[in-house]
């Protein structure tokens, strides 16, 4: 008898979810939807949402916020303080402009607020396992993408070296070569002007160029 109950399998993990909305009704329902599989936890806006992410790293955050600045701030600082949380975002309207920049900021969701609260327990173990969740509309263009940035991720530097930056870098300096200051692009991307600043620098050094001019006229 006790090797058959030292053999049992154990549980399964429950999912360590954030839910970040504005609303009050909204973080209900998604509790009620989620928490059967789940172990959740509520943010009420963009800012306690990334604290809360940073400090818990969550398995998955489900962000619900009726502004689309603030919903793609939480994706993108998420996705950077805790780079193990899949972030899916819900929004009432979609739209593919926002659906590509929360791509580029690295959430792995978007979804109506119509989708079937019966499902949403499916998506949080799909993209637990490396799945994304987007309207099928919007598979072409992820795919176009994801394809156009693994191109963009190597720089082939005049000596036939070449350096690989990641994606956030690659975002930063496309926005640099539109001829944005640091506040435009921080703006854009959702992320602090000193994390701008940041990767910047981690592309100088990787290129190995020492200004943003020197940088431009490379890539040029």
């Amino acid at each position: 008898m006790a090797s058959l109950v030292s053999s049992a399998a154990a549980p399964p993990r429950r999912a360590q979810i954030l839910i970040a909305a504005d609303r009050l009704p909204t973080r209900v329902g998604l509790r009620l939807a989620l928490e059967p599989e789940a172990d959740c936890t509520e943010a009420s806006d963009a800012d306690s949402a990334v604290d809360a992410a940073e400090r818990d790293q969550p398995d998955v955050c489900v962000v619900d916020l009726a502004a689309p600045s603030q919903r793609l701030r939480a994706a993108a600082e998420i996705a950077e303080k805790s780079p193990s949380s899949a972030v899916i975002v819900i929004t009432a309207l979609l739209d593919e402009a926002e659906f590509l920049a929360l791509v580029r900021a690295g959430a792995a969701g978007y979804l109506p607020e119509t989708v079937d609260p019966a499902r949403l327990p499916h998506v949080v173990r799909d993209v637990m396992r490396g799945e994304t969740a987007v309207p099928r509309r919007f598979v072409s263009r992820l795919v176009a993408e994801l394809r156009g940035r693994d191109r963009r991720r190597n720089v082939l530097l005049p000596e036939a070296r070449r350096v690989v930056l990641t994606s956030r870098e690659w975002q930063v300096v496309e926005l640099l070569q539109r001829r944005l200051d640091t506040r435009s692009i921080a703006q854009s991307l959702g992320i602090s002007q000193v994390t701008v600043r940041r990767h910047l620098s981690s592309v100088e050094q990787k290129l190995g160029v020492s200004s943003r001019r020197e940088l431009l006229d490379l890539l040029a």
